[in-house]
């Protein structure tokens, strides 16, 4: 990558709690302009290394640099919503903006002024002189992440964001996030929640125990060798459907989907889907059968799953209990 336009550089960072290898060895860059999704279970290392790019806590091994120097001297210029959500409760929300405001270099009217379009923006006009002890929950995420991005910075850190929140807050917190972008703000951001990152992110990086297993563009992320699956609606039903087809030669499992009608077929690595498909047909009568589209959900069971896999079967032929 072209280093000049980076404004995030992991190099062979690791952390450690105790017996704990948090994060083992990390390489990642980040190109000023982009939105990238971390990605992996919990205690997969995700928030370890987002508080090291924060400067919050310092690595063991490895170097990072923000925005071409040192993390701790870019903190100005960077914004952070925490997984851990919180207010000061008894402030009002005009207050508390300011004061948020001048932590980071602006003046309490500049503030106020930037929160109140901020808040608008957001759905939420008007609530300056609330305490913010009287807000929902949503209502306080929305000022928390308004707090985060009232100095304009050039690079915001979003950690499980989408947390909690209903779709119509969601979609509103997605748009946002996309007007960042397209003002030229760097986001990052850790998430479960696979259909935001598919649907925000132009790249994802996968963690899992400490280490990446994927980092590219959401598009060739989607083109990981390994996944390829079947969509078939029987005439009768799903599951038992299901459980037919599960018995063919190169099926690795065989699910009904959420809506009760199709069933989603993986298919084995060697497995032709056309004699697949075939077998199917003169096993089990089918409305339909197609190749099913690979989301990012795809992607993470399979890597997950497959590095879980992989390490149990070292765990094993080295005599280390699981």
């Amino acid at each position: 990558m072209n280093e000049t336009h980076s404004v995030i550089q992991l190099s062979g960072v690791a952390k450690q709690f105790g017996a704990v290898r948090a994060v083992d060895g990390i390489d990642f860059t980040m190109q000023r302009g982009e939105i990238c999704g971390c990605l992996g279970p919990n205690g997969a290392g995700k928030s370890t290394m987002i508080r090291m790019i924060l400067a919050i806590i310092r690595p063991d091994a490895g170097s990072i640099r923000v925005l071409g120097g040192d993390p701790i001297d870019a903190k100005d210029r960077l914004g952070y919503l925490p997984e851990e959500r919180g207010l000061y409760r008894k402030m009002k929300v005009g207050a508390f903006m300011a004061y948020m405001g001048r932590l980071k270099g602006l003046a309490g009217l500049a503030a106020r002024r930037r929160a109140a379009e901020a808040l608008e923006r957001m759905e939420l006009p008007g609530i300056m002189d609330r305490k913010c002890s009287d807000l929902s929950k949503g209502q306080q995420q929305k000022v928390q992440f308004v707090s985060s991005i009232i100095h304009e910075p050039e690079v915001l850190i979003l950690d499980e964001p989408f947390s909690g929140l209903d779709p119509v807050n969601r979609r509103l917190f997605q748009s946002e996030v996309l007007a960042l972008r397209e003002r030229g703000t760097t986001i990052l951001f850790s998430t479960h929640q696979m259909e935001q990152a598919e649907r925000l992110c132009d790249r994802v990086m996968l963690v899992n125990r400490g280490r990446k297993l994927l980092d590219a563009s959401v598009v060739d992320a989607l083109r990981q060798p390994g996944l390829r699956a079947l969509e078939a609606e029987p005439v009768a039903g799903a599951t038992h459907a299901a459980s037919t087809i599960l018995g063919l030669d190169g099926v690795l499992a065989a699910v009904p989907n959420e809506d009760g009608k199709t069933i989603r077929i993986d298919l084995a690595n060697d497995a032709d889907q056309r004699s697949v498909m075939r077998r199917i047909l003169e096993s089990v009568d089918v409305r339909s059968i197609q190749e099913a589209r690979v989301t990012l959900d795809d992607v993470f069971i399979h890597l997950v799953g497959g590095a879980a896999a992989e390490s149990a079967t070292t765990r094993a032929s080295s005599g280390v209990p699981s």
